[in-house]
């Protein structure tokens, strides 16, 4: 979901591990230094005024080499490390037998073995995606082609447009349908119209002429120039990022049957038909304006050109399932030159990735019985009460919204959802028909599962109690339209929550998340909607005006880092601007709830840092982050968070106790004047 930043009783969870055997050998998360910092990994020849990153990661970043199969390593790589590593112990644990009769864990085992069987795939070459490329050979006009992408939603293959079923944002309560812009194999538009991008379109048009050799397709180098220039028509049509985030520009409901007028050139009802939610009268479109520009590209595009583009399409996807020429190919252009990877990710961990994104749940019923403790949920919920309450607190002081606003967001706090480890109902998968050892036909029934599981619901209740995320994820979220924050189990770990470390480092690692995502429902976007869920404007245009100055000093401060590596590169404000909101209002308040914690007792003094600068340098160490340059390239275009090595400091210099702490002065490259300091929430 573009709002989100990606368990229950554990009897079941007991038995259905049981079931798959080796539940008493479990991996143990590593504590992080003495009291929750890493202590060795610090710099303290720098200077906190200076470069705090380099302080509180200095020796870190000099010693920790990231890995050759990674394109960037940090805390969150290595906790999902640990969650992969986890996972693996028990998928592989889980005994085959007959999917059909045999439960999740002959399903899940089947998925896993599948794919870990080379031998197998190598011998198949392209033949499991035969049957999907002759579908496309076989598409007689532009009303199939339309049908096809409308179908792509349960199978391989891509459309013009994303088609989704998700809670309506102007009725919470209930699935709508949404649609918005797509068809872009680079991703973001602005590689395919800026000039600092050309060696990746010139690559990538390579790519695509490579892959549709593969398979079979004639015309390969012909075909996959007509589609480089025609993806370069969709990306002029596309919204911007910054735009496509704008919630008061992306709700524009249309009935189904004035479609056609509005966006003619593109057969519509097909579409919505082979999607199997032409039953639906209409559709939020997203990117609006982009909707018909996009239409009549496809309907100025031969009928050749879409053909071969969604072979392409179909090729591209199901290349990590394939044989070793398809999967080398991906790898060399997707992770090798796009991201700077050297080394493709050993096979049991793709083969981990690819069960959990079939199974996930039923892999995360058995990680919470073996992985998440019922002291860490009551820790949990005891943080989140305190850094809600310093929510609730800073709002009663803030001397720039009236009192009108305020009330609006009290009824919003009070209102805040919350799930913590795992969902109390989990995903039934009896109907996901699995078959040993036939790979590409289990993620192709997969996909039709899950679509089939979304589109069947549209138009009916919400379910609240639903998970955006396994409890396997090393992730939170917070969703704007069921106003929840939700922390699935495995980022609960060291370092970000360990309930044997100093509170003061509970508060700054974990306890700024929980406040980051408390504040995504206050930042740019997540405020414009209610306490129900509502999309409305609940601000008066005074506070809304006091807001977006504000905000958008914010956005100046994050686009003035300059990254030496890469020229002309710089963060995004208004795209990251959710985050950065988040990452500032987060710290703010959960440094204002360790405070409350105390009751008025002096914080301790631990091995020479005060509870302050503990707090302080346990934010800036989940965010240790480093980066391969092309990776952090596509970080900069494509992702919506500021680089993490970014976001250990930059919240920190509009916190006066930071400066308190760390004995910050005017001259030190990282101080702002008082009056110059951005304080939002």
């Amino acid at each position: 979901m573009d709002d989100a930043c990606q368990q229950r009783l554990l009897f079941d969870a007991i038995t259905d591990a049981q079931e798959g055997s080796g539940t008493g050998d479990v991996i143990p998360a590593p504590r992080f230094g003495k009291w929750g910092v890493d202590t060795d990994g610090m710099d303290r020849t720098a200077k906190p005024g200076d470069d705090f990153f380099q302080y509180a990661n200095g020796t870190w970043a000099k010693n920790t080499p990231i890995p050759s199969d990674r394109s960037s390593y940090g805390v969150f790589n290595g906790l999902r490390d640990l969650s992969e590593a986890r996972v693996r112990k028990l998928v592989e644990a889980y005994t085959p037998g007959n999917p059909a009769t045999d439960g999740d864990a002959a399903k899940i085992a089947a998925i896993y073995r599948g794919f870990m069987d080379e031998t197998a795939i190598e011998k198949l070459g392209i033949t499991p995606i035969k049957p999907e490329l002759d579908a496309v050979r076989n598409i007689k006009d532009k009303q199939a082609m339309a049908a096809f992408m409308g179908s792509t939603n349960g199978r391989f293959g891509g459309g013009f447009f994303g088609m989704n079923v998700g809670d309506d944002q102007r009725d919470p309560d209930r699935y709508t349908l949404y649609i918005g812009q797509s068809g872009l194999g680079l991703g973001d538009r602005q590689m395919y119209l800026e000039e600092k991008f050309a060696p990746q379109r010139e690559r990538y048009q390579q790519y695509v002429a490579q892959m549709l050799q593969l398979a079979g397709w004639d015309k390969p180098v012909e075909h996959a120039a007509a589609i480089v220039a025609m993806e370069k028509r969709i990306a002029e049509a596309h919204w911007t990022r910054a735009e496509s985030r704008d919630r008061d520009k992306t709700y524009n409901p249309i009935e189904i049957s004035k479609l056609a007028a509005f966006a003619p050139g593109f057969d519509w009802s097909e579409y919505f038909n082979a999607g199997g939610v032409g039953q639906s009268p209409r559709v939020v479109m997203r990117q609006n304006t982009a909707v018909p520009k996009i239409a009549a590209i496809f309907n100025d595009t031969s009928l050749d050109t879409l053909k071969a583009w969604q072979a392409f399409q179909i090729v591209d996807e199901a290349a990590p399932l394939l044989s070793k020429s398809f999967v080398d190919a991906r790898f060399d252009f997707r992770d090798k030159f796009m991201s700077g990877q050297p080394e493709q990710r050993e096979r049991w961990k793709r083969g981990v990735a690819i069960a959990e994104g079939s199974m996930g749940e039923a892999i995360g019923r058995d990680y919470v019985g073996l992985y998440f403790p019922a002291e860490a949920k009551v820790k949990m919920d005891e943080l989140v009460a305190n850094v809600k309450a310093a929510m609730g607190a800073r709002l009663e002081k803030l001397d720039w919204m009236s009192p009108e606003t305020k009330r609006e967001a009290f009824a919003k706090l009070q209102n805040f959802g919350l799930k913590i480890g795992y969902p109390d109902k989990w995903r039934d998968y009896s109907d996901l028909d699995i078959r040993n050892g036939d790979v590409v036909g289990n993620a192709l029934r997969s996909r039709a599962f899950e679509w089939d599981y979304r589109r069947k619901r549209l138009g009916g209740q919400v379910d609240k109690l639903e998970w955006g995320m396994t409890p396997q994820t090393v992730n939170a979220y917070y969703n704007s339209v069921k106003n929840e924050i939700v922390f699935p189990a495995a980022i609960l770990q060291p370092p970000f929550f360990d309930p044997n470390a100093d509170d003061a480092v509970n508060y700054g690692a974990i306890g700024g998340v929980i406040g980051h995502e408390i504040i995504h429902g206050f930042d740019d976007q997540g405020r414009k909607s209610d306490g129900a869920g509502m999309l409305r404007d609940w601000w008066t245009k005074e506070d809304a005006a006091k807001f977006e100055v504000q905000a958008a000093k914010l956005g100046a401060q994050y686009e003035s880092y300059v990254f030496p590596q890469l020229p002309g590169m710089h963060i995004n404000g208004r795209v990251a601007m959710g985050e950065n909101i988040g990452d500032l209002g987060g710290l703010t308040i959960s440094l204002e709830a360790y405070r409350r914690s105390l009751d008025g007792k002096p914080a301790p003094v631990i091995d020479g840092f005060s509870a302050d600068q503990r707090l302080f340098m346990a934010w800036a160490q989940v965010w240790r982050t480093l980066w391969r340059d092309d990776a952090l390239r596509q970080q900069l275009v494509n992702g919506p968070h500021s680089p993490g090595q970014i976001r250990a400091f930059a919240p920190l210099r509009n916190i006066d106790a930071w400066y308190d702490a760390f004995d910050v002065k005017p001259g030190d490259k990282l101080y702002i004047k008082p009056e110059d300091r951005v304080r939002i929430w």
